[in-house]
């Protein structure tokens, strides 16, 4: 068979390796694997590169993707004008490496072109599976950063806000905050009270040199929304959070006359190279979907459940974003721990 895949949306960490655990596993079986370049622009403008043995080898342990991605080419409207192209590039299938806006937006032609499906975002907050790969890398970029800024917060007697990826969920700020037991911990699914936390802040003033408050961008206080930084016309999420970090800096320099800075980790959270975990969890991936693909088992994706890499219909990964529960353990942790949250 001619197999095409394909990664969409913001890139993560793991990208690569589903690209080469994907490829060698169909290669094994004399299949031709074809990368369709930028997402979903490689489809409507042709843009493809068939991939042999030379190209995958290594490409596991690098960061981003090898074919491109893109977050801005949309299918809605230019649906017939997307069939088309699709099928002018002569595949038997398609693999696509996404999330639930890459997936949603290939709802319309579950019948036309045969599907698989691999759940990606670093924010880990995907139904219908348990984890998604690139989470634990992003996590393990925000707990080296807390570590190191804890130094100089407490060199200077400053409190310090790390702001960090996450708009509905905050997985990343929860995971990464806990692994390097910040002191506040902020995330969009606990609409944080401002008394309660300048009180906290103030409170610790005496006894600490300094303080480290990991906060999502999509984080809010009881009352209030997040903070819009900018918009991107043309993407389908065109609101790009991001600010709160700086704001409440400013705040807690005038509330709490602690001297106070930002730092705004963003892309770094995607950049750096798989983590053994991330690595695992891609290999196995890759395996599953080469299986599946054997099996002519399409319409469904390659997720983690339960411990396992198993299958799951593509459907349950278009359901609303998976949140942080009120009552999850690592909020307990955190709690227990004597972190804001």
């Amino acid at each position: 068979m001619r197999i095409g895949i394909l990664t969409g949306g913001g890139d993560a960490p793991g990208l690569n390796g589903i690209i080469e655990a994907v490829g060698k596993s169909l290669m094994t079986k004399n299949h031709e694997v074809v990368g369709i370049l930028d997402g979903f622009e490689g489809i409507f403008k042709n843009e493809t590169r068939v991939l042999n043995s030379k190209d995958l080898n290594g490409l596991h342990a690098r960061a981003g993707t090898f074919i491109g991605t893109s977050n801005k080419s949309g299918i809605r409207g230019k649906e017939k004008e997307f069939l088309q192209a699709y099928n002018k590039l002569n595949l038997d299938g398609l693999v696509v490496a996404g999330g639930d806006g890459t997936f949603s937006a290939l709802t319309p032609f579950n019948k036309e072109i045969p599907l698989i499906g691999v759940p990606k975002t670093i924010d880990n907050d995907l139904n219908g599976t348990d984890i998604t790969f690139g989470y634990d890398t992003a996590c393990s970029v925000v707990s080296e950063a807390v570590d190191a800024l804890r130094a100089t917060a407490d060199a200077h007697k400053r409190v310090i806000f790390v702001e960090v990826m996450g708009r509905t969920a905050g997985w990343i700020a929860l995971g990464g905050g806990l692994a390097a037991y910040a002191d506040v911990i902020l995330i969009p699914e606990r609409p944080y009270d401002k008394s309660d936390l300048l009180k906290f802040i103030a409170s610790k003033k005496q006894t600490y040199r300094g303080l480290i408050c990991v906060v999502s961008e999509g984080a809010f206080a009881q009352g209030g929304e997040p903070e819009v930084a900018f918009t991107v016309e043309g993407s389908p999420q065109k609101e790009r959070y991001g600010g709160i970090a700086e704001r409440l800096s400013k705040w807690v320099m005038t509330e709490a006359n602690w001297e106070s800075r930002h730092v705004v980790l963003g892309h770094l959270q995607r950049s750096k190279a798989p983590t053994t975990t991330d690595r695992f969890l891609t290999l196995a991936m890759g395996v599953q979907v080469g299986e599946m693909i054997e099996e002519n088992d399409w319409g469904k994706a390659a997720v983690y459940k339960s411990g396992r890499v198993t299958r799951a219909p593509l459907s349950e990964l278009m359901k609303p974003a998976r949140l942080i529960p009120e009552k999850h353990h690592w909020v307990g942790f955190a709690k227990h721990l004597g972190i804001f949250i």
